[in-house]
């Protein structure tokens, strides 16, 4: 599944401005409402809303095979996360790889994203009697 990619540099510099952000060991998790999601959702032959996703990784990182690795891992642990649907949708969401990166496994990088997107509240919230324990 190819996912919306945010394509424009000055989404990616709003992101990071006006955006909430939640840093990992691994990866930072920068999320902003995007507002052109329903004109975007007109066009989505499934006439659904979806985040558009946005990967950087700095030269700090590495050569350019290890910055290939990173985002590929990245990639399969959103999209572990996405098919579960577990996550709102109608974001601009840039997510940006923090040298810890190097050498960590996909499940290192997916339970970082989790917990970036629980402290940003973009899993949706468990209804009650869904089998949720009470908080």
């Amino acid at each position: 599944m190819k996912f919306a990619a945010i394509k424009e540099h000055h989404l990616y510099n709003k992101a990071y401005q006006k955006g909430s952000r939640a840093a990992g060991a691994t990866v930072t998790v920068y999320i902003l409402r995007d507002y052109a999601a329903r004109r975007l959702m007109r066009a989505n032959p499934q006439k659904q809303t979806v985040n558009r996703i946005g990967i950087a990784v700095s030269k700090r990182i590495g050569g350019a095979c290890t910055r290939n690795r990173a985002k590929r891992i990245i990639r399969e642990a959103y999209r572990a996360i996405w098919q579960e649907g577990g996550l709102k949708t109608g974001f601009l969401v840039v997510i940006s790889a923090r040298p810890d990166i190097v050498g960590k496994k996909t499940a290192d990088v997916e339970k970082d994203l989790r917990r970036a997107f629980r402290r940003l509240e973009l899993t949706p919230t468990p209804k009650q009697g869904d089998g949720a324990a009470p908080v």
